[in-house]
């Protein structure tokens, strides 16, 4: 009986390499199109493909349909596990203003935060208002989607919408 099992796992791994062999981009694509930034892309492309190879074990079948789906499930979950990791933006910016005389720093900052808040108002009132009520009110996605009337699906499908103008706008601006 162990036999097939071997192989079974040699027939899930042998899917997996072919889908991304088929398709190198594609995990990267995958992030970019869930707001991460193109110099990061790469990063979280390989964690999403070691982490499918160490779990492909527990995949139910090595067909096209629900390995694909399987494959950008552990995409969405790396790119959300990074950006938990950088969550902290206002400690950062505590930290840069260690001198509170230093005023092209603070100068910098202002200017970065005007930058910011001109993208937000540029927003629709779609993605701009699920987007204040989340990032800047903390509020969770259930909260707000009873605040909006809508779901709390549709609610971080709009934060994340206005996460990527904003991150375009941003990235237009600077280029």
């Amino acid at each position: 009986m162990a036999i097939p099992m071997r192989m079974e796992r040699s027939t899930r791994h042998a899917s997996l390499e072919a889908m991304i062999g088929s398709d190198p981009q594609r995990l990267r694509r995958r992030a970019i199109s869930l707001g991460v930034r193109p110099d990061d892309a790469d990063d979280i492309a390989q964690t999403a493909a070691l982490r499918a190879w160490r779990s492909v074990d527990t995949l139910r079948s090595a067909d096209a349909g629900p390995l694909c789906a399987w494959l950008d499930t552990i995409a969405r979950n790396t790119v959300i596990d990074a950006q938990r990791g950088r969550r902290p933006v206002l400690v950062a910016l505590d930290d840069v203003i260690a001198d509170p005389n230093d005023v092209v720093a603070d100068v910098e900052i202002r200017a970065a935060l005007d930058e910011a808040l001109v993208h937000i108002n540029a927003l629709p009132d779609g993605l701009r208002v699920p987007f204040l009520l989340t990032v800047i009110e903390g509020r969770s996605a259930a909260e707000v989607a009873a605040i909006l009337h809508i779901s709390p699906v549709t609610v971080r499908q709009r934060v994340a919408r206005a996460r990527r103008a904003i991150a375009h706008l941003s990235l237009a601006r600077t280029a």
